[in-house]
């Protein structure tokens, strides 16, 4: 019996040693994250993208903005009467508000991510821009520039929705979106005739067109692309464009 003993005290301590041992041993170190790898359109190859956004017709008439609710804005205006435009186009029928990118055809390449911010005003208790692009990650940079508070209230079905209320004379407030979502709807909680889009593109191929409707990509890799163009009062457009080696395609929305 204390034989056996003596032996099951040897196998423990033998045991107990060889799992100190493996204990001790380094741990293999964990693999660091793969570096993102960005796609750079090769300058020998890439062509240009363009196109124009077009209104015919009789344009929408503007609805007069009440803005009996807050006497700061009425005097920035100093009694003018201010009109709700969603439909502005120029001289030769360019549509201004237009949001235009390529909606299909980059497949998964993943470009640099945007250094500089873009920038919302709430300028005359109305956002400026009314229509604006952006990229996931980038910075957002809010600006009060009213002697009166204001209130932005982005609304995505795809990003954190937030609410940032600014005083008059506060710092700049800053935000990002996460991911790509064409258009978010933007509100002001004060004033409910503030209205804004944002179109949140992964790459950096989108515009915002103004009243000559125009927009234009440079350094575009050849390929099969779906454009797509958005307005907020006219709706959703696409058109199919095929880009040659160091090429010009140009692509043509039409609202009527």
């Amino acid at each position: 019996m204390k034989r056996a003993l003596v032996f099951l005290s040897v196998l423990m301590a033998i045991s107990c040693g060889r799992q100190q041992a493996r204990d001790q041993q380094p741990k293999p170190a964990a693999e660091a994250p793969k570096p993102v790898e960005y796609f750079h359109p090769d300058p020998a190859t890439a062509g240009t993208l363009s196109g124009t956004v077009f209104f015919r017709g009789t344009r929408p008439t503007p609805q007069a903005i009440s803005m009996e609710s807050e006497q700061g804005c009425q005097r920035l205006h100093a009694g003018k009467p201010v009109y709700d435009e969603p439909v502005i186009t120029g001289k030769s029928g360019g549509l201004a508000n237009a949001f235009v990118y390529i909606q299909a055809g980059l497949g998964d390449k993943k470009f640099e991510p945007a250094k500089d911010p873009v920038t919302i005003d709430q300028r005359g208790c109305m956002f400026a821009p009314r229509v604006l692009g952006i990229r996931p990650g980038q910075v957002l940079d809010l600006k009060n520039s009213d002697p009166v508070s204001h209130n932005i209230h982005p609304m995505p079905a795809n990003n954190r929705e937030w609410n940032e209320q600014q005083s008059p004379g506060t710092p700049d407030v800053q935000h990002r979106f996460a991911r790509a979502e064409v258009m978010i709807p933007v509100k002001c909680n004060v004033h409910s005739w503030m209205r804004a889009w944002i179109g949140v593109v992964d790459h950096p191929y989108f515009a915002v067109t103004g009243p000559d409707g125009r927009f234009e990509w440079k350094n575009v890799p050849p390929g099969d692309y779906t454009i797509a163009c958005w307005h907020e009062k006219l709706g959703g457009q696409k058109e199919q464009v095929h880009l040659d080696a160091s090429g010009t395609a140009a692509v043509h929305f039409t609202y009527r």
